[in-house]
């Protein structure tokens, strides 16, 4: 038995009713490229009863200990049936994009059981007129629980069910399986050592604490960080429903580049944050409701040491940046959040990357589920804005993949709804028909958001409006001579 980590955990206390926390994407694959041109489904099938060992993630599901006074554990499952698992559907006609999102939308939005591994693949048929798709793709549907993996572990486990070469890997053997019955007085048991253990861990993190106000006093006293209290309340703060939308749209790497080249010290990520503000601020304005002051986005960040590289479950920072939507220039935008993602990294250093991580460990269950359950019934005034939305950046394979022979051509990340901020952002860099891409892809509640192609498109022109305005060619300004 594994027991879950504080963070891990708390993605299980935050799945409230309408709020599913799974993760997961859209993988679209060409079956030009696999033998005899065609992938069928028992194939994947074989291709993952193969592969199965090379993950906990596949097998394992939860075992709470009684009473919910510790940690739940993963246990392997002795009934584990791979057929439940995957499923394989078509798409609606007329099998276009618009199709495609609302199908991925409407299987997102669904909760998955807990009494079994929490993972779902859904092999998705009938993409015949998805616009810039070769004819004859399918689709995968990757849905995993955000307790059992975040974005970092997720690239890992991609790569276990895709090749380098349309050739597709063989594991003939495989460790035996060994099944653990999980037994509630040995999980009693530990929760009382836990127990113990925790006012030391409080006490180590209070020393630590001290220090860490003194760093963000002296940063704040050094203008190097900002302060980000006055937070704007928009449609996307209030009551999540159960209803999702999903969209995307994609943007040559080169040209993000460029952009970013455009300003010294600027990163990617400031480029990708700009673009959503732009989008923000285009579609509030729209609809009469753009704040005078700037929005603010939540940032996950990966803090796993080198050491802990392989490791599962979570090990998330956060970072709150400054959008600057208020801003109308783009390039000028592009400064201010440059800057303003300086000021919230160097919070971060200052607080200590690892907070959240220490901070989950130390709470109790049933202490951290009745706090997420109290911000989310009381969240909804203007002091309860933490942000207005999340923007996370999700590392893609650097390289082609193959999935049984067929080419990976598109890709669009899917993310969960967290109460009180009902739009998630993934920006999802990938290489696919040796071209370079980032898609920016969104989730967000039907309500909140009921027009998700103008929403898109918005993204889309802002992306267009910083291109033109970063990558215009510079006057040159002409010298009068001087009369003799």
């Amino acid at each position: 038995m594994q027991q879950l980590s504080g963070q891990d955990a708390m993605f299980l206390h935050a799945e409230l009713d309408g709020l599913p926390q799974h993760i997961g994407g859209v993988s679209i694959y060409d079956q030009a490229t696999a033998p005899g041109g065609k992938v069928r489904f028992k194939q994947i099938l074989a291709m993952l009863e193969d592969r199965v060992h090379l993950s906990p993630i596949f097998r394992r599901k939860l075992a709470f200990v009684p009473y919910n006074l510790g940690r739940p554990y993963w246990v392997e499952d002795a009934d584990f049936d791979m057929e439940y698992h995957v499923r394989h559907i078509a798409l609606p006609k007329p099998g276009d994009w618009r199709q495609l999102c609302i199908l991925a939308a409407r299987i997102h939005s669904q909760p998955l059981r807990r009494d079994k591994p929490l993972w779902e693949l859904y092999v998705i048929e009938g993409l015949n007129n998805v616009e810039g798709y070769p004819p004859g793709c399918f689709a995968l549907l990757l849905k995993v629980h955000h307790c059992a993996m975040d974005g970092a572990t997720g690239a890992q486990f991609m790569n276990i069910v895709h090749d380098l070469s349309p050739e597709t890997r063989q594991y003939n053997e495989s460790p035996p399986w060994l099944v653990e019955r999980p037994s509630k007085l040995r999980m009693l048991g530990r929760a009382y050592v836990d127990a113990w253990r925790t006012p030391g861990q409080v006490v180590d993190m209070l020393r630590e604490a001290v220090p860490a106000a003194r760093r963000i006093r002296e940063g704040r006293r050094a203008q190097k960080i900002h302060s980000l209290d006055d937070k704007q309340k928009t449609r996307f703060q209030g009551d999540i429903s159960r209803h999702r939308v999903v969209e995307a749209r994609k943007f040559d790497f080169e040209v993000v580049r460029a952009i970013k080249n455009t300003q010294p010290g600027t990163t990617i990520n400031d480029v990708m944050l700009t673009i959503v503000a732009g989008g923000l601020r285009r579609y509030l304005d729209s609809k009469g409701e753009l704040p005078d002051k700037t929005l603010v986005s939540g940032c996950p960040i990966d803090v796993r040491s080198v050491e802990e590289r392989m490791a599962g479950g979570n090990m998330v920072g956060f970072m709150t940046v400054g959008l600057r939507t208020e801003i109308a220039d783009p390039c000028e935008r592009l400064a201010a959040v440059h800057d303003e993602a300086l000021s919230s990294k160097a919070y971060a250093e200052a607080l200590g990357p690892r907070f959240a991580v220490d901070l989950a460990d130390v709470m109790p269950g049933n202490v951290l589920s009745l706090a997420i359950r109290t911000a989310a019934a009381t969240g909804l005034d203007q002091a309860g804005v933490m942000f207005n939305t999340i923007v996370t950046n999700v590392p893609g394979a650097p390289m082609q993949l193959y999935m049984c022979g067929a080419e990976l051509v598109d890709s669009i990340s899917l993310g969960p709804l967290l109460p009180n901020v009902g739009l998630f952002h993934i920006v999802y860099s990938s290489v696919q028909n040796k071209q370079g891409s980032i898609t920016l892809s969104f989730t967000a509640c039907r309500d909140m958001l009921p027009d998700p192609a103008f929403y898109a498109d918005c993204l889309q022109t802002s992306f267009e409006e910083l291109r033109d305005a970063a990558l215009a060619p510079k006057k040159k300004t002409r010298r009068k001579k001087k009369s003799a």
